[in-house]
C-alpha cells in the first residue's frame, strides 16, 4: 500500500540527485508513522488516549521529517508533495502540544495565502503577497501593534526565498550576535528577523547598516514604535516600511475558529473585545483558560486573566495596564504607587527608554507650568537611561519618578493645545490677520501685509473668526 502511494506520487518526477534512494526510504518511513498515527487515533478517538504513548513515534517522526524536508528541496520535489506539509502539521500537533509549544505557534500560518487579516499587504496583488510569490529580495520594516502577524510574515517571506532565517530579539541581542551571523558560512541567502528593532541603539544600528547595504543580510525588522523616530535614517532609507493594522473582529474570529476549541458566543464576544485586535492575546487567553480550567467560558476567561500563571507580556495587555497605572499614580502624586509600578516594569525587563519617554511626556503634559524644571529632570533621566542602561539606570528612573510624583501639577498647556487642535480640525486653516503676515515682496506690502504691526500689541492675533478664544487658562 505504502509503496503504491509513493509510486503514484513519483509519476513524472525525474531524479538526478544521489539522495533519491534515501529520499524514497524516508518517504516510506513517513507513511508508516502516519498510518500508525491514524490507526491509534481511530482506536482511541473517544477515549482521549494519552499522547505519551505516542511520544517515541513522534520523536522518530520528527527526526525522519527533518531529513525528509531537506530531501524535498534537494530533489526538487516541492510541487509534487503538497499533501506532506498538511499531514506533517496534523501528525505533529499532539506532540507539539505535549512538548509545551504555545497555541499561537502551533497554528501559525505557513503560507502567505493562509495569513488572516492585513489584506492591504497580503491580499492578491498586494506588496508582500507579490514579494513572496515572485521571491523579491529586499529589506523591510514591519510596523504595527502586537499580535498582528509580524513574525508570521517574516518567516513566510524567508521560506519563500529559500533563505537561512536568523531570528534575534533586540532586547537581548547585540553586535556580537550580528557578527556571528555574518561570519557563519551558509550557501543560502541570509535573512535576519530582528524583533523589537527599536530597542537597538544608534551604535548597534550603525553596526548593522553596512551588512544591509551590501546585501550580506536581508533585514526584516519588527517594531511597535514609529520607525521614523526609532530607526536611524541611513538604515531606514534602505528598507521599505509596511504598516500592519490591528486585526478586525472578523479576522480574530477566523483565527480563534482555527484553534478548533469550543467557545460559546458570549465567551467569544468577550474574548474578541478583550483582545482588541491582538491575535496573540486572544490565543493566550484561550490557552490559559483551557490549561487551567479545561474549558473556555466567560467565567474561565475572567479567572485566567487574574491568574498568576499568566506571565507579564511586554507586548501584551499587562504592558499597557502597568504603564497606565504608573502614569496615573504619578498624576495623583501617589509616590509609593508610582514607585511600585516602576519596580514591576524594571523587574520584568521593560525597556528603560520606553519608561523614560513616558516620563518626558508626563513632565510637560501633567506638571507643565507648575514646575517647568520637571521637563529638564525628565530629559536628564532619559539621557541617563540612554547612556548607562540597566541595571544602574533603574536608580535614575526612581529619582525621576520621585521628583515628578511630588511635583505640583498643571495641565493648562496640554489642554490649550488640545482645544486649539480641535478648532483647527473644525474650521480648517483660517486666514491669518494681515498685520502679522510677513511682507517679503512689494506686492505683499501693497496688500497691507504687516501693516499696523506692533511688537507688544494687545489686540488678538488669532484669525478673525476665533479671535475671542482663550486656550490657555
Amino acid at each position: 500500500m505504502v509503496e503504491q502511494e509513493i509510486s503514484n506520487l513519483l509519476v513524472g518526477v525525474r531524479f538526478s540527485h544521489p539522495a533519491q534512494n534515501i529520499f524514497i526510504e524516508l518517504l516510506q518511513k513517513f507513511y508508516c508513522l502516519l498510518n500508525y498515527k491514524w490507526k491509534y487515533r481511530c482506536k482511541n478517538w473517544n477515549k482521549g488516549g494519552p499522547v505519551c504513548k505516542l511520544e517515541k513515534s513522534y520523536c522518530d517522526a520528527r527526526a525522519v521529517l527533518s531529513k525528509f524536508r531537506r530531501g524535498v528541496v534537494a530533489c526538487g520535489f516541492e510541487n509534487h508533495a503538497p499533501f506532506f506539509f498538511e499531514e506533517y502539521h496534523i501528525l505533529m500537533e499532539p506532540f507539539d502540544k505535549a512538548q509545551g509549544k504555545p497555541l499561537a505557534a502551533r497554528i501559525r500560518p505557513k503560507k502567505i495565502e493562509d495569513v488572516v487579516g492585513q489584506e492591504h499587504l497580503v491580499g492578491v496583488g498586494k506588496p508582500l503577497r507579490v514579494a513572496v510569490e515572485k521571491k523579491h529580495k529586499f529589506s523591510f520594516i514591519l510596523w504595527g501593534p502586537p499580535g498582528t502577524g509580524k513574525t508570521t510574515v517574516a518567516r513566510i517571506y524567508a521560506r519563500a526565498l529559500d533563505a537561512e532565517l536568523f531570528e534575534l530579539s533586540a532586547v537581548s541581542a547585540g553586535k556580537d550576535d550580528i557578527r556571528k551571523i555574518v561570519e557563519k558560512k551558509v550557501e543560502k541567502p541570509k535573512v535576519l528577523f530582528l524583533d523589537e528593532i527599536h530597542r537597538f541603539n544608534k551604535s548597534q544600528q550603525d553596526f548593522l547598516l553596512p551588512y544591509v547595504e551590501n546585501g550580506e543580510l536581508t533585514l526584516i525588522g519588527a517594531t511597535t514604535e514609529n520607525p521614523s523616530f526609532e530607526i536611524i535614517s541611513p538604515l531606514l532609507s534602505r528598507c521599505r516600511v509596511f504598516v500592519l493594522e490591528p486585526l478586525s473582529k472578523e479576522a480574530l474570529h477566523a483565527i480563534v475558529k482555527s484553534t478548533k476549541v469550543k467557545i460559546k458566543k458570549d465567551a467569544l464576544d468577550w474574548l474578541l473585545g478583550y483582545a482588541s485586535g491582538d491575535a496573540r492575546k486572544a490565543l493566550g487567553m484561550i490557552e490559559g483558560a483551557m490549561s487551567l480550567y479545561g474549558e473556555v467560558t466567560v467565567e474561565t476567561l475572567d479567572k485566567a486573566l487574574e491568574s498568576p500563571h499568566l506571565r507579564y507580556d511586554k507586548k501584551g495587555e499587562e504592558h499597557y495596564d502597568t504603564i497606565s497605572a504608573f502614569i496615573k499614580s504619578m498624576r495623583a502624586s501617589q509616590s509609593d504607587a508610582a514607585m511600585y509600578y516602576l519596580a514591576r516594569m524594571v523587574e520584568a525587563g521593560e525597556d528603560p527608554l520606553f519608561i523614560a519617554r513616558r516620563m518626558v511626556v508626563f513632565a510637560s503634559e501633567d506638571v507643565g507650568l507648575a514646575q517647568p524644571t520637571a521637563l529638564v529632570v525628565a530629559n536628564a533621566v532619559f539621557r541617563s537611561c540612554e547612556t548607562i542602561g540597566y541595571p544602574e539606570c533603574a536608580i535614575n528612573l526612581a529619582h525621576g519618578v520621585a521628583y515628578l510624583a511630588a511635583a505640583k501639577k498643571n495641565r493648562s498647556a496640554y489642554n490649550a493645545l488640545r482645544a486649539a487642535q480641535e478648532d483647527v480640525r473644525t474650521f480648517g486653516n483660517l486666514p491669518i490677520p494681515k498685520k502679522i503676515r510677513n511682507p517679503v515682496t512689494k506686492l505683499m506690502k501693497e496688500l497691507d501685509y504687516g501693516k499696523g504691526y506692533e511688537k507688544y500689541d494687545k489686540e488678538s492675533y488669532l484669525p478673525d473668526k476665533i479671535n475671542k478664544k482663550k486656550y490657555l487658562k
